[in-house]
């Protein structure tokens, strides 16, 4: 019997286990630059990552996380086993949503030189961004932006190409979903298309208009771009002469500055006739003004003097009549106490007095109307004429008192 032949050792060399591969130092070495750059607070060195060290991890991935966003929340607990798997997980989805890095989870776990290239993407993206706002504050560190340097054209150019670009988005999308809406029902005509044997000699017929469509195509431009030699050099003629024209009239004008008009001094006369004349205009304007100030003073000042007037005479009229009304009462009073204290016979010649009495009352009421008068005089007159009125009442009824005396007596001496 023949023995079975056992295989050597260095057959199965390949399934050996290997060496894990490490780190390069190039890339331990970036990190630490980029973190060094991006001022973080410790040193870290190369050595710290040959073995694993997940709190030192940790620290800088909440590091980097806290430069993406300030007030982002995750959990800082490291403590247990189920609080790093936590914490990467946050960290990992985190870094995904915010700063659109894709993270390993598992070796950000390790802790060691792989978790290094995971923390180098997105140390990566904040070098870049700090080196690109350092290149802009270099561009634009001696340009100062002002009112007069900004050009708003550019703005409009602007705004109107990404006006244009989302009109054209929102077409293409548009089209793009009726195509994909119809790929079900072209699904079936492209599979029968790419099924279906092709015969080589309408293939050949297809390819052959199509390389003549290219080559008058290349004819085309070829034609096109000896045109634009020709027409390159026709503009440079143009720009040239516009330069030669442009250079006179730059001339011109200076020759037409250093000359000084001939009406220039007689100018100059009239513009100081003129500015005297403005002076002496001004002068009479203002005066004019404080004259019209004062008349319409004086105006105001009548006015209220008229109006003064005429409230005095107002309250002298009230006045008169309220004495009229008090005497014509006061009157008639009187002829009525004399009515019921006399006889029907003893009343004849006190009817006489009485009707005196009423004229001279009459007249005294004629006298002293209640029509205003022009000046002060009237009112005066009327009011004397008045007072002599009275003075014949009083005479009128001293009178009858004495013949009222007189009928008493005979009429005790017949009673007797």
């Amino acid at each position: 019997k023949k023995k079975k032949k056992l295989r050597p050792l260095a057959a199965v060399g390949n399934r050996l286990p290997t060496k894990p591969r490490t780190m390069s130092y190039r890339d331990l070495r970036n990190f630490t630059e980029m973190l060094r750059s991006l001022n973080y607070p410790r040193l870290v060195s190369m050595e710290n990552f040959r073995t694993p060290n997940f709190p030192l991890v940790a620290e800088i991935l909440k590091w980097l996380i806290f430069r993406f966003e300030p007030d982002a929340t995750i959990p800082t607990d490291v403590d247990t086993e189920s609080d790093r798997v936590m914490f990467i997980k946050a960290a990992a989805q985190f870094m995904a949503t915010k700063a659109y890095v894709k993270l390993n989870t598992k070796k950000l776990y390790r802790a060691d030189g792989y978790a290094v290239k995971e923390l180098l993407k997105a140390t990566e993206v904040l070098y870049q961004a700090m080196q690109t706002d350092a290149s802009a504050a270099d561009d634009g560190s001696g340009v100062q932006v002002s009112a007069s340097s900004f050009d708003i054209n550019n703005k409009l150019r602007d705004l109107k190409q990404t006006r244009a670009l989302a009109t054209d988005i929102t077409t293409r999308g548009a089209a793009l979903y009726d195509f994909l809406g119809r790929e079900v029902e072209l699904r079936e005509s492209r599979n029968d298309a790419m099924l279906r044997q092709l015969e080589i000699e309408q293939v050949e017929v297809d390819l052959r208009k199509s390389l003549s469509a290219v080559n008058a195509q290349i004819q085309q431009t070829m034609t096109m771009m000896n045109n634009l030699a020709g027409d390159e050099s026709t503009l440079a003629s143009k720009v040239e002469k516009k330069k030669v024209d442009l250079e006179r009239q730059q001339k011109r004008l200076q020759s037409l500055q250093s000359v000084r008009p001939a009406f220039m001094d007689e100018y100059e006369k009239l513009e100081a006739e003129l500015q005297k004349q403005y002076e002496v205009y001004v002068e009479k304007f203002r005066n004019i003004s404080y004259l019209e100030h004062q008349l319409d003073e004086c105006h105001r000042e009548e006015q209220d003097r008229f109006e003064e007037t005429e409230q005095a005479l107002k309250r002298m009229q009230t006045r008169l009549r309220e004495e009229e009304k008090r005497v014509m009462m006061g009157q008639h009073a009187d002829e009525d106490d004399d009515v019921y204290q006399d006889e029907p016979s003893d009343l004849e010649p006190l009817e006489e007095v009485g009707t005196s009495g009423r004229h001279i009352t009459a007249e005294r009421v004629v006298h002293g109307d209640l029509q205003g008068g022009d000046d002060e005089t009237e009112i005066t007159g009327s009011a004397e004429s008045g007072s002599e009125g009275d003075s014949l009442i009083d005479d009128d009824e001293d009178g009858d008192g004495g013949e009222d005396l007189d009928f008493g007596d005979e009429a005790s001496d017949n009673d007797f």
